[in-house]
Parts: C-alpha cells; structure tokens; sequence
C-alpha cells in the first residue's frame, strides 16, 4: 500500500475527495504449470514474509525475500490418490507456532505440518459433499470449523477426528463461509446461498462457557449494576441472528480486525452489507 495511505487515520475519506492510489506490486507467486489457484494465505504471526498457496493438488510454501521484491518457493507437497484432486480452500492454523495448515479437497479435510511438508490429520467424507470453507478457533488451539454443499457447519477438535464436536443445520443450501469471531470465538458466523448470514452462539464449545470477564474500568454504573443482579449460569449454543439483507447467494462474511462487534459479508449481486452483534448479546458476553 501507499506509504501516506497506511500512515493516515482509520477514518473513511470522502470518496469525491480522493483519488484513486495505485498499489505497488511487490512480486508474484510464479505458480508455473499450476493454472487453478484456490487459496492464498498469510503467516498468521511473524513478519509477513511466508505465504502458502494453493494450486490444483499442490500445497506451496512460499518465502518472501528481505527485498520483498521475490517470492521463492521453499517447499511443497502433493495431493496424491485416484482422480483428479484439487484443493478448493486452507487455512493457516495461528497456533502450534504456525507449523498446521489445514486444507479441504473435494468432502475431505487434511492437517499439514509446513516444517515437513507431511500430513498429520485425515478427516475424510468431511461432510456429505464440497467442503467449501473452514476456519480455526483462534482460542482453542485443536478445534476447527467447516462448512460445504451438504448445508453443514461442522465443528472438530483435529485430536480425534471420527465424529465432529458439534453440526449446525440451519441453513437450507450450499454453506460457502464459516469465520469465527477473533476475539470471543463462541460467535460464529456463516453464509450460505440460501441469501442468509448466520451469526450463531456456540458457547458450550468456546474458550468462555461462562462468558467473559473485563476490567471494572471497561463497564459504565448501569451496567456493572445490571452485572450484579445477573447470577452467572453458563450460556447456550444457539442462533442469535438471521440477516436476510441479500438477495442472492452470500459468498463471503468476514469479521472486522478492529472492532470485534463488526462484521461484513459479500453476496453475488455485489452487495456489500456491514452488521453489528445485537447490543443485548454484546452485555450478555461482557458481563
């Protein structure tokens, strides 16, 4: 990015006032015989310089030199079995010092350790059919969610992968995205091509079964008053909001990396549509 783009506030600018800025390309990831690129993911921790790419049956490594002006592709293994296999979506696990990736090709789900290049995990039939996306739980260090065209969203802990912790069946078609929330991993939101965006409450297998705890600093008297009259009880799983904005299939939902009661999500159509956790919800977490 521009150097005074980066350095300026976080406010919106007036969209009659700026103009466009041209983005510096630094490299490419020269994927060579590899035409069909699925996913490209950051290092979640470091300094930015390790980029996995996924291409057709190919899981690459790739090491961003100190220029940043050349990426050079460190390691790589290889789907290997009957039929054409491709990856269709990775993540990069921000635990276990960033050494797991996580990949799903056609309805299976496989673990990789990047030091070796080796599989360590193999959840195979996944789900009924596609798995179209996953994303780890960044409190839980073992626990994964997935979602795909058999309208499921999955949850495993990768130690012990014959059943998954826990299934939601609320959407009626293909579940193309699953984002756990980064700072409160019990809200979980999912899209689908049912139009819908999913935000639900999956307490019982969050890193805050009993809600979380903040600084008396961080809560006004009202709410420290309505903390008191409100025993503690453990939450529980379920749906806390329906957002049908979309008219057409939501391809993507992210939460926002600055505010963590914020979040977006992408249908067909274009249409781009910013949302808020329910306030009562909000309180319900914090206190």
């Amino acid at each position: 990015m521009p150097k005074e783009l980066e350095s300026s506030s976080h406010e919106s600018p007036d969209d009659s006032a700026s103009t466009a800025q041209a983005l510096e390309l630094l490299c490419h990831l020269d994927n060579g015989a590899h035409s069909n690129v699925a996913c490209v993911t950051w290092e979640p921790m470091g300094d930015g310089k390790k980029v996995i790419s996924l291409a057709d049956n190919h899981l690459l490594l790739w090491d961003l030199q100190e220029s940043s002006s050349q990426a050079v592709l460190a390691s790589s293994a290889a789907l290997e079995g009957k039929g054409q296999l491709k990856f269709t979506s990775g993540r990069w696990s921000p635990h276990h010092n960033c050494t797991q990736v996580a990949t799903a090709s056609d309805t299976t789900l496989r673990g990789w350790d990047t030091r070796s290049m080796s599989q360590i995990y193999c959840i195979e039939n996944a789900h009924g059919q596609l798995v179209r996306d996953l994303d780890f739980n960044p409190n839980k260090q073992y626990y994964l969610a997935s979602c795909g065209d058999d309208c499921k969203v999955k949850f495993w802990d990768t130690r012990n992968v014959t059943e998954p912790v826990k299934t939601l069946e609320e959407h009626s078609h293909w579940v193309w995205s699953v984002r756990y929330n980064h700072s409160h991993d019990q809200l979980v939101l999912t899209g689908s091509s049912d139009s819908r965006v999913i935000l639900s409450n999956m307490v019982s297998i969050s890193s805050e079964p009993f809600g979380h705890l903040v600084d008396d600093d961080d809560i006004s008297d009202t709410e420290e008053h309505r903390a008191d009259e409100k025993s503690k009880e453990p939450l529980q799983d379920n749906v806390i909001a329906t957002y049908e904005e979309h008219e057409d299939s939501v391809y993507a939902v992210d939460w926002s990396s600055a505010d963590p009661w914020l979040f977006a999500s992408l249908s067909y159509d274009g249409r781009l549509v910013i949302n808020r956790v329910p306030r009562a919800l909000k309180y319900h977490i914090l206190l």
